[in-house]
């Protein structure tokens, strides 16, 4: 299966795209440019919270298809995003107890699409990721998810927090994965629950954590002290199966 990646070149029509109301998710802009339409652009991305990249031409030239970046490359979203109601709707309409993983900051398009395919196998009506400082769906994850975004849909907040608050007073508890926590087979996560998982470098950010009703440890006995957050995800994913399946 081939998945379109929507690539804007050139300032104008980066511009454009952004006036135009076009989900962008990543821009690319050549380093130490600081001309008013290239500053233009990155307040336009601030604004909707794509992550920007400062790069070398080298690289900005090797991403062109057209020869005609003019120092600027952006990437739109591949598919379209979902609402945090579609995705308990979904829940509804299969009357089950609403399951979401909620991702704080994921940055990595091949961990956010292992997470997509996870997400789909383990039974999770959805995902939330936030706006800002978080890949989006680009075709790179789309193919990472192995069809799996093709089914499972992916909602995008502008304050994750706020959305767990929400969620809250649909019946939710939160789980969040943290190596601080309690031993993830001694919590009870039956029921309607989100499911947390933070950042690949720096984990579930502070304010997100004090949101959550449970902190969740994996066991780990090797030498180095992490997992990957996808795989920590499926992990986290697969008990909440279990437990659901046992209850």
């Amino acid at each position: 299966m081939k998945y379109e990646e929507f690539k804007i070149e050139g300032k104008n029509a980066v511009i454009e795209a952004f006036r135009s109301g076009k989900t962008i998710d990543r821009v690319f802009i050549l380093e130490g440019s600081h001309d008013g339409t290239t500053n233009t652009i990155i307040k336009e991305a601030k604004k909707c919270g794509a992550i920007v990249d400062f790069v070398k031409k080298e690289r900005l030239d090797h991403m062109s298809e057209t020869g005609k970046h003019q120092g600027v490359i952006a990437y739109a979203a591949a598919y379209e995003y979902s609402t945090v109601e579609e995705i308990l709707d979904i829940a509804r309409g299969k009357d089950e107890p609403p399951f979401i993983i909620l991702l704080d900051s994921i940055q990595d398009p091949h961990n956010l699409g292992a997470i997509i395919r996870t997400a789909n196998l383990a039974g999770a009506h959805g995902i939330i990721i936030p706006k800002r400082r978080a890949v989006g769906l680009t075709a790179t994850v789309a193919k990472a998810s192995a069809g799996a975004i093709n089914y499972t849909p992916v909602a995008k907040v502008t304050n994750l927090a706020d959305t767990i608050e929400k969620l809250k007073k649909e019946g939710l508890w939160f789980v969040c994965a943290d190596m601080d926590g309690e031993l993830m087979y001694d919590l009870n996560l039956t029921g309607p629950i989100g499911l947390v998982i933070g950042n690949e470098g720096e984990g579930v950010g502070r304010l997100i954590k004090e949101k959550c009703d449970f902190i969740s440890k994996i066991p780990m006995y090797g030498n180095i002290d992490s997992l990957n957050a996808s795989v920590a995800a499926g992990v986290l994913a697969y008990e909440i199966v279990r437990q659901r399946i046992k209850a």
